[in-house]
């Protein structure tokens, strides 16, 4: 039986998904935002809580661990370098390293530069990915504690996932992000389609995401700072892209 996904808002622009394994009935929190939310979306779902699978150390990722976790005893698995930071761990993870979901089997990859120890967990059987804050739709996470170098490696490490893939993301930045795009790539017909995509889906009050991967390398200015025409609108033809992305990410900082 195919994996199943929940997806809800939680806090004020926050994702938090659910993953579900039918052949165990294990279920998975991707991070615990808050732990009402959480418990709805079980509630809702008709899931019980085995796993928590955290992505970075913010609060707005882990505020609801605890509480889930005194209620279910759920397994809480997080990222080794920020382990420290984070509330009542019991198994770290790192580059290589496998999670499971029941029968569900994913890899972790490191993508630092939101924060210095971000990981994001990939199902490939399910083409799922869930990546926290590094990578959103149409934008990507501030760099707080890592480098523009280091956060675009991050990236591209994520763009290197199939086409196919459903990304999952921490929050509800979408319309916002295409705004910002237009301003890099005005003319970018795959950037005006996801504009329209989204807007129907936000005057219908439905959620942005998943987007696909193959969608967001089209459209995505953050994932295409390799593209010589987006270094040039830039004004950095020919320069690392690294450091392209680094201008990016800075004009998105201050609009």
């Amino acid at each position: 039986m195919p994996a199943q996904t929940h997806l809800f808002l939680c806090l004020q622009d926050n994702y938090g998904v659910l993953l579900h394994d039918p052949q165990s009935g294990a279920t998975a929190a991707i991070d615990a935002p808050e732990a009402g939310a959480v418990e709805a979306a079980l509630r809702a779902a008709r899931w019980g809580l085995t796993d928590i699978l955290v992505t970075h150390h913010h609060a707005d990722h882990t505020g609801g661990i605890a509480a889930l976790k005194e209620r279910h005893h759920a397994r809480v698995v997080a990222p080794a370098r920020e382990a420290a930071r984070i509330p009542l761990v019991d198994v770290t993870v790192a580059e290589n390293d496998k999670v499971r979901v029941g029968s569900l089997e994913g890899s972790v990859y490191d993508t630092p530069g939101h924060t210095a120890g971000h990981i994001s967990y990939f199902f490939p059987a399910e083409k799922l990915a869930f990546v926290g804050d590094t990578l959103f739709s149409i934008g990507c996470g501030r760099v707080i504690e890592g480098t523009a170098e280091m956060m675009w490696n991050s990236l591209i490490k994520l763009r290197a996932l199939p086409d196919d893939t459903a990304i999952y993301c921490g929050h509800e930045y979408t319309a916002a992000n295409i705004r910002f795009a237009k301003t890099i790539e005005p003319q970018n017909p795959a950037l005006a389609q996801r504009a329209r995509e989204v807007e129907r889906l936000r005057s219908e009050n439905k959620p942005t995401i998943p987007s696909r991967l193959g969608e967001e390398k089209a459209a995505n200015p953050f994932l295409r700072a390799d593209v010589p025409e987006v270094a040039k609108s830039v004004g950095l033809a020919g320069k690392p892209a690294w450091q392209v992305f680094a201008e990016i990410r800075e004009r998105k900082n201050r609009s």
